[in-house]
């Protein structure tokens, strides 16, 4: 899942982007409110951002999460403070923040907090996505073809849980394109039809297909 992350304290930049990347999850990283502001004027495909609230600059992310909010924006938001005060966190709660973490936090309480916001995204409740005889451990990353591990890259997992979460229906190429790939990385619509393609075939021997709609998108069905 494509993830943007504001927060400019190097060292807990690194840390998140290294332990998210590992997890599977394109992340573009922005220093500061105002880089973090143009962004999401013109990108519009991010599953999760996580907003550090303390930035340096005129932008602080109560400024950021008010804009995204008043224009509609529904993309969940994760809350990286270091203050502990009960009104600050209400308040990045009542501005539209879905969840928010006290610094210094415990990586492993980071990474079930973005589990719990994508899952929330992608409008799925618990730790699997489950279609005919495919499945997909959420927590362990895992994916599993009749109950056997499916030997998927990094992307290939993400490009099959963003079509499990969405059985049957449309999902458009240029979405997808969005979603596995960081505005830093070399993305294309060809890129994405090659992962599609070797991700068919690992699932040749399933009762389910991805299909193509040829300007549309894909779809995964039952065969």
């Amino acid at each position: 899942m494509r993830i943007l992350l504001v927060e400019d304290n190097a060292d807990v930049g690194e840390a998140v982007q290294a332990r998210l990347a590992r997890l599977g999850h394109a992340l573009d990283w922005e220093r500061s409110g105002e880089a973090a502001s143009a962004r999401l004027d013109v990108q519009q495909g991010y599953g999760l951002v996580i907003l550090d609230v303390m930035l340096g600059g005129a932008i602080d992310g109560m400024a950021i999460l008010r804009r995204l909010r008043a224009r509609g924006g529904a993309t969940p938001v994760l809350m990286l403070t270091a203050r502990s005060q009960v009104d600050d966190r209400v308040s990045a709660l009542d501005l539209g923040a879905d969840d928010y973490l006290t610094k210094p936090f415990d990586f492993r309480e980071l990474e079930a907090r973005v589990r719990a916001l994508l899952r929330r995204g992608s409008g799925a409740a618990v730790n699997e996505l489950r279609f005919g005889d495919i499945s997909i451990d959420l927590e362990g990353q895992v994916a599993s073809l009749n109950g056997q591990p499916l030997e998927l890259t990094k992307r290939e997992l993400a490009l099959l849980e963003l079509l499990l979460a969405r059985p049957g229906r449309i999902v458009p190429k240029e979405q997808l394109m969005d979603r596995l790939f960081g505005l830093d990385e070399a993305a294309s619509l060809n890129a994405v039809e090659q992962h599609v393609a070797r991700l068919r075939k690992k699932l040749s021997l399933s009762t389910t297909e991805i299909r193509t709609l040829r300007g549309l998108g894909y779809q995964i069905m039952a065969r």
